[in-house]
């Protein structure tokens, strides 16, 4: 808001500019006011409040503009001029048509602000300033105004002061308690300037409720009475009619048009609040729904999570179809508001033939846009569509008491929208997940050998939706078997790359008997040749059977100690560092002599077992030695079992690394 004055001596002039809302008419009654308290013009002060509410309110109301608000007084009178910047004549969206009428129940309902001015203002007229126009009226203190509105003989004129304080009520705050108590107050006001037994407000916020009453005085009109009946001025989906107990004869039926209009600001005002909550709310709506949606990597999930995001708020009942590698619809998912009728949703939405509503889906489908569907269940249907690939079909069913209205066919638009894509980005995690699992299960052997008084056991846990570089295998050669864990550097498809390159040396050096430390050599060799940058730990063991023992050699390649269990639980660490494989061209590997009495064992694994986190806190070689010891006297497979659980337990976070866990035991 601006404000500007100027004026020759002994005037003064104020210029003001007020925004298009329902504050603005007591914006201009405030600086009128303080003119005329500048001035000494005290005794306008009731014409000219009256007459400024009027015209800037039906500027507000018709102009849809900002208002310019110029008010000049000098010592001879004051003159107020309100401008506004919309197209079309003044007389149209300012103060209406003019009149010709000299009873006021005669005149036109958009006239009536004019026949105000015509009656107090000293003269008045209209002004075209550039884009600008509007009315001005002159108030001078030497003029005497008439004492009445012309009227049909036998009514009592209201006075100015009557009108100025009824045209000047305000709400307090700008809630719905509040709005009724200012509604119930102007229609008291109005029953005792017109002599009614009562009146009431009704209206209908276009949210499923119907016509409710938002202010009542007095008695009820009744259908069979003089009753006078005025539309609001309010735009949909608000619908309100102002009642008044009164013959619509003299001055109540222009008061009450009066009032309706005062009324119909306001309720304008309080549809434009309640607009941008609503809006505000689907915002924050649709914020978190694309949150929980996000944090499913699952399709069934995801299809699961989209109709309980949708039911109640936006629908009474909504399904998720997705659509098959024939481009058939099946159901994917469907909730009902109530509880009892999800089974009747079922068999409603498995109905075919060329009136049900599985048809109006496949046509929503098929033509990728929105379809809508009638009795006995009305509603519409979206196509999910993501990166132009048609999914599938959300269909919602609309609530009992209303149609769904534009702001939420917009936000179900956009559900479905977010909702294709979360369903097409699980799809493809799913896809990248079981691609990833498929290639893994490649790097492993298939099954362990099965050997009388050997065990062999393994457990491994991959992560995420990348193939990890751990591994395992175990070798079969003439004088026994060749134990191998390695974790290759890295995730990805150059990491399984690495792992398998590592794997098929080693399976072909021992195939050709040669001795481990040759193997280590070469795998070292060719991962500094072909290994792109990557490097290998490697734990190798040569196993060979001694009568009822077993005797191992243990070559460790940058690898973590293996766990000794004795039968009588009693644990150690084995092995002797040596260098990761793929670092350097030398390496060096010392090799450790172990030897296995019956019900001994060994545990070999990766650093995703001792790398465990939870918090700060890592599972450790410590705790995994602690909790290998109860397990001495168990056979290979429930070691292995029990220590893949007691890692995976120790934190509730998903592993970050892939558990590798190998167990070699003596069951002579």
């Amino acid at each position: 808001m601006s404000v500007e004055e100027g004026g020759a001596a002994g005037a003064l002039v104020r210029r003001v500019r007020l925004p298009n809302d329902r504050r603005t008419p007591a914006a201009a009654r405030a600086l009128v006011r303080s003119v005329l308290e500048e001035t000494g013009l005290d005794s306008l002060v009731n014409e000219a409040l009256l007459l400024t509410t009027e015209l800037s309110t039906n500027a507000v109301v018709h102009a849809g503009t900002e208002l310019d608000i110029e008010v000049a007084a000098d010592p001879s009178g004051l003159t107020v001029t309100v401008t506004d910047f919309a197209p079309g004549p003044v007389e149209e969206l300012a103060v209406g048509p003019r009149n010709d009428k000299s009873d006021i129940g005669e005149v036109a309902e958009r006239g009536r602000g004019l026949l105000l001015v015509d009656h107090f203002a000293s003269r008045w007229g209209t002004v075209h300033e550039g884009t600008g126009k509007g009315v001005w009226f002159r108030l001078e203190t030497r003029a005497t105004p008439a004492t009445a509105l012309p009227v049909t003989e036998g009514d009592a004129a209201p006075s100015v002061g009557e009108l100025t304080t009824l045209l000047q009520t305000d709400p307090e705050r700008p809630t719905e308690e509040a709005l009724a108590e200012f509604a119930t107050d102007l229609l008291a006001r109005l029953a005792r300037l017109t002599g009614a037994t009562g009146g009431v407000l009704r209206l209908d916020r276009g949210d499923g409720t119907g016509r409710q009453v938002l202010a009542r005085h007095g008695r009820t009109p009744r259908t069979d009475a003089a009753t006078i009946r005025v539309p609001l001025a309010v735009q949909r989906p608000y619908v309100g009619e102002l009642e008044l107990d009164s013959s619509p004869d003299g001055y109540a039926m222009p008061l009450a048009a009066i009032v309706a209009e005062r009324l119909s600001l306001h309720l304008e005002n309080d549809r434009l609040r309640r607009t941008d909550l609503r809006r505000q709310t689907w915002l924050t709506f649709l914020a978190e729904a694309s949150e929980l949606l996000a944090q499913s990597l699952d399709v069934n999930l995801t299809m699961a999570l989209i109709p309980q995001l949708v039911v109640p708020r936006l629908g009474q009942w909504c399904a998720v179809h997705t659509t098959d590698t024939w481009g058939r619809l099946q159901l994917a998912a469907a909730t009902h508001a109530e509880e009892s009728a999800v089974s009747h949703l079922y068999g409603f939405l498995s109905e075919t033939g060329p009136d049900s509503i599985l048809a109006r889906l496949e046509e929503a489908s098929r033509l990728g846009q929105q379809v809508m569907f009638g009795n006995p269940s009305e509603g519409f249907a979206v196509p999910l569509v993501a990166r132009g690939q048609r999914l599938g079909t959300l269909a919602v069913g609309r609530h009992l008491r209303h149609r769904h209205d534009v702001d939420e066919v917009a936000v179900l638009e956009d559900v479905a929208r977010r909702a294709a894509l979360a369903i097409d980005n699980a799809r493809i995690h799913d896809e990248r997940r079981r691609v990833a699992r498929t290639l893994q299960a490649s790097l492993l052997p298939p099954a362990l050998p099965h050997v009388p008084g050997v065990g062999f056991a393994a457990e491994y846990v991959p992560t995420g939706s990348e193939v990890g570089g751990d591994f395992y295998d175990v070798v079969p050669t003439d004088g026994g078997w060749i134990v191998v864990v390695g974790d290759v550097s890295g995730k990805g498809v150059q990491a399984a790359t690495v792992t398998g390159l590592v794997r098929d040396v080693i399976r072909i050096l021992v195939d050709d008997g040669k001795p481990m430390k040759e193997v280590l050599h070469r795998v070292n060799r060719t991962l500094v040749q072909r290994g792109g940058g990557r490097y290998c730990t490697l734990a190798m063991a040569s196993v060979t059977r001694n009568d009822a023992e077993l005797d191992v050699c243990l070559h460790l390649a940058g690898h973590d100690r293996a766990v000794l269990v004795r039968a009588d639980g009693k644990t150690s660490f084995v092995g002797e560092g040596g260098t990761a494989l793929g670092l350097l061209e030398s390496i060096t590997s010392p090799d450790a002599a172990v030897r296995l009495h019956a019900g001994d064992s060994l545990i070999f694994y990766t650093d995703g077992v001792t790398e465990r986190r939870r918090g700060r806190e890592l599972f450790g070689t410590a705790r995994l030695r602690d909790a290998a010891a109860p397990l001495a006297g168990y056979p290979a497979d429930v070691m292995a079992a029990r220590l893949r659980s007691t890692t995976i337990n120790f934190s509730v976070e998903e592993p970050r690394d892939d558990i590798a866990i190998l167990v070699l035991r003596n069951d002579a």
